[in-house]
């Protein structure tokens, strides 16, 4: 149903046809919170971490997607196991998303250089459609659509007039993640794999069906000279009727200034930029700040100007502790 939901936006606006429209919300700056789309990521970079996301879409447009995202993720002290938590808020028009799961992955080091992630995550989704809108001519025939439906041909009776929508399930994901540190890393996960249907007990027309996502996504970094260096990355995601492919290419200064571009197929260019910093003992601490720009779809430049995009982020990596010797003594009397 948001699929059906954005294309009653585009139709509003004057514009048909959605070729890439999908239930999970998108990130441009998908290569620095990997968590959200792979439980199999959690704790797999050994530190202690957090991202925040915020992502404002189609500015000028009435009613545009908005997506936040929060995650966090560690090892734990001791053990080969990883934990993290996404909490994500997506809306758009009528309908408000909410995610929030719990991770878990076996860290398997050591294999081949890197550490190889196998997770899952649980938790809820919870999705609401409210009825304060009337469905456009073309849909006034849809009875699984709250709200009301146009009027009958030289009447003022409704097609259908059915209530808001506001359900939770179960939601449940998998992932497998593999990465050497600063190198390379590729994962591949799939969302939803309940495929919950949420509809109204007393009107079970009214319903909202999840659908699966596979997502695929890898990255190499090329170390150019002892100052920069050049990383593609790729992410592919799928929910079986509509795909997407984000090409990357981000430049990284002397560990600490970033700029990039990527392209979504069928889409449009987006641009990003972003400042990272060590500090604390040992260089302990990293922060870091990005943010992003896309261009509006062609379809879309009439209407509305660009997306952007905001994120912050901080890790803390626990110091190796090193093995202690004690030398003892000893004293020889004559």
């Amino acid at each position: 149903m948001k699929k059906l939901l954005t294309k009653i936006a585009l139709v509003v606006a004057g514009i048909s046809g959605v070729a890439n429209a999908q239930q999970d919300p998108q990130f441009t700056q998908f290569m620095y919170n990997k968590l959200i789309f792979n439980p199999g990521y959690a704790g797999t970079s050994g530190a202690i971490c957090g991202v925040a996301q915020y992502r404002k879409q189609w500015l000028g447009f009435n009613e545009a997607p908005t997506s936040m995202a929060v995650s966090a993720d560690m090892r734990l002290p001791g053990m080969p196991i990883g934990v993290g938590i996404n909490v994500i808020n997506d809306n758009i028009g009528a309908m408000t998303t909410n995610y929030m799961r719990l991770a878990g992955a076996l860290n398997l080091t050591k294999i081949a250089g890197g550490t190889l992630g196998i997770g899952i995550d649980a938790g809820f989704l919870q999705t609401s459609i409210n009825n304060n809108w009337i469905a456009p001519e073309p849909l006034r025939d849809d009875p699984s659509i709250p709200g009301t439906g146009a009027f009958l041909p030289g009447t003022n009776i409704p097609v259908f007039n059915n209530p808001a929508l506001n359900r939770t399930k179960f939601d449940l994901g998998f992932g497998a993640y593999y990465q050497i540190p600063g190198k390379f890393y590729a994962g591949l996960s799939m969302s939803h794999l309940t495929a919950a249907l949420l509809e109204d007990r007393n009107f079970p027309t009214v319903r909202f069906q999840s659908t699966r996502h596979i997502y695929f996504t890898t990255g190499y970094t090329f170390q150019l000279n002892s100052w920069s260096k050049l990383t593609p990355n790729v992410l592919y995601k799928t929910d079986f009727s509509a795909t997407s492919v984000d090409l990357n290419l981000t430049y990284l200064w002397s560990d600490m200034i970033w700029v990039g571009g990527t392209y979504r197929i069928d889409d449009a260019p987006a641009f990003m930029a972003g400042y990272t910093q060590k500090f604390g003992n040992e260089n302990s601490m990293n922060f870091k700040i990005g943010g992003s720009w896309d261009m509006a779809p062609k379809k879309l430049s009439t209407y509305a100007k660009g997306t952007f995009e905001l994120l912050a982020g901080v890790c803390y990596t626990p110091p190796v502790k090193k093995p202690t010797t004690i030398e003892v003594p000893r004293f020889l009397l004559d």
